[in-house]
């Protein structure tokens, strides 16, 4: 089997984002979500058989305790965070596993869910479906791979260390040195992307380097190294049964009429019609 891992808060963004280009008048109240649940149903249509989505329930997280920079709810505007509880509920209405995360962030249930998906022998792949650079360093090998479903490119291993120039498993302290302006920490000025894979591949992980090299930012680099590691310790669910797709349940019409997008139910309904027939 192959395992879909989606970042359901990116998904949001962009098609909330997506809409504005087109739609006049105002943002459609729940245009953004309806655009994830078509882009998951899509999915599936096309043969997506065990799937979970990832959102942040809340923006705000326990990295905000660790550095007063990280990003947060502010300056996301209030008609895109009013769709993230809907579309939620939508997509368990859909029978989609679904994960808000409230004290860890959406790339954290990610990660968690990459690590139980992986360990089950019978999983061929892991697909974790999101451009952000910090789940980079989920990837092993081919079997668990990026997509970037703007530029449909699928990144393994090889395709890590030809974009940031370190293995995966070094991702956080590439961006501990080099900063995330996406998440709201810098990085340690005068260190750029060659120089950080540079100094990685010399020395290994931040732990390792010698004293000299990082002088008194040390403590701080490690400090964004633990902004940039991801928790894999979730018990989201209990193996990768518990992603398979077996249709909707009997509330996801409603959510549809309430999206403006009937449609969803019909295509939800032959897509399960499609699992019977198999």
């Amino acid at each position: 089997m192959i395992v879909h891992l989606i970042d359901g808060t990116y998904e949001l963004f962009r098609h909330f984002y997506g809409l504005r280009r087109f739609a006049k008048g105002g943002d459609p109240p729940f245009g953004a979500a309806a655009g994830v649940l078509n882009t998951v149903l899509q999915m599936i249509e096309e043969g997506a058989t065990h799937l979970g989505v990832a959102t942040d329930h809340v923006i705000e997280s326990f990295r905000n305790d660790l550095w007063a920079g990280y990003k947060t709810g502010d300056g996301v505007e209030p008609a895109l965070l009013a769709q993230f509880h809907p579309l939620e509920e939508a997509l368990a209405a859909l029978g989609v596993a679904v994960w808000p995360m409230v004290e860890l962030e959406a790339d954290d249930g990610l990660a968690s869910a990459t690590r139980i998906a992986a360990a089950d022998p019978r999983v061929q792949k892991v697909s974790i479906w999101t451009p952000d650079k910090d789940l980079a360093q989920c990837v092993e090998g081919d079997r668990v791979v990026q997509v970037d479903r703007r530029t449909r490119e699928i990144r393994n291993a090889a395709g890590v260390r030809a974009k940031f120039g370190v293995d995966p498993e070094h991702i956080p302290d590439f961006l501990a040195l080099v900063g995330d302006a996406a998440d709201g920490y810098p990085g340690l000025a005068g260190i750029g992307r060659v120089s950080a894979a540079r100094l990685i591949g010399k020395y290994g992980a931040l732990e390792s380097f010698p004293p000299e090299v990082l002088g008194d930012r040390r403590d701080l680099a490690l400090l964004f190294k633990k902004l940039a590691t991801l928790k894999t310790d979730v018990a989201l669910f209990a193996d990768a049964d518990s992603l398979r797709w077996r249709g909707p349940t009997g509330r996801f019409e409603a959510w549809a009429e309430r999206f403006s997008s009937p449609r969803l139910f019909g295509r939800s309904q032959r897509a399960a019609a499609g699992l019977e027939r198999d």
